[in-house]
């Protein structure tokens, strides 16, 4: 059993009873954009990305699969194609879209075609669902300077945008609701170690 499956055992039941709605802070008026970026497990994803300065809201889901409304049971059975995504809410006048873009390639494992630390299958992989054709040059760009800082070959995949399914409740922000357990999962899982022996001196 995975670190993460552990983790999810230990609050199933906490899940069937229900939780309280997740949201970052409160964001003040202005403007809004979306993106969604696969990058592994959502709950580091969710993470990391709440604490980039700009970003409104975060949201865990599913995108690029085949199936409508997929549950996590079936994504993770690898049966709908879908990946794990976090939907990222930002304020462009505060992070552009590059940097986003950057953040989400310098926090997942950005060389593994197989998944992302401890965490394989195909769910796992690391993509950039991209809107329109400005969207994809940067995710593009983006992606050759990491491989160039990197010197290796980055597997992130570039992916049209596709319908995104929310989550079950009980995966949203899950690293503030159960912060032992996710901790655990982080620590077991290697992600910051990874992270840090990926990106050392590379930019």
């Amino acid at each position: 059993m995975t670190a993460r499956a552990f983790a999810l055992a230990a609050t199933a039941a906490l899940a069937l009873a229900g939780c309280s709605s997740s949201t970052a802070a409160p964001a003040p008026p202005g403007p809004r954009a979306t993106a969604v970026f696969a990058g592994g497990c959502f709950w580091s994803m969710e993470k990391d990305f709440d604490h980039l300065p700009g970003v409104v809201d975060t949201t865990d889901g599913y995108s690029g699969g085949h199936t409508r409304s997929p549950s996590y049971e079936q994504v993770s059975a690898g049966d709908t194609g879908h990946l794990e995504v976090v939907k990222v809410t930002y304020d462009p006048s505060r992070v552009s879209y590059q940097q986003l873009v950057r953040y989400e390639l310098r926090h997942s494992e950005v060389t593994d075609a197989a998944g992302q630390f401890c965490d394989k299958g195909p769910e796992y992989r690391s993509a950039i669902f991209v809107a329109d054709a400005n969207q994809r040059r940067i995710a593009a760009a983006e992606i050759a300077l990491a491989q160039r800082q990197l010197g290796q070959n980055v597997v992130t995949q570039i992916l049209p945008a596709a319908p995104f399914w929310r989550a079950e409740e009980y995966h949203q922000d899950y690293y503030r609701k159960n912060p032992v357990r996710y901790n655990l999962y982080r620590q077991g899982c290697g992600k910051d170690a990874r992270l840090a022996e990926l990106w050392r001196g590379r930019g």
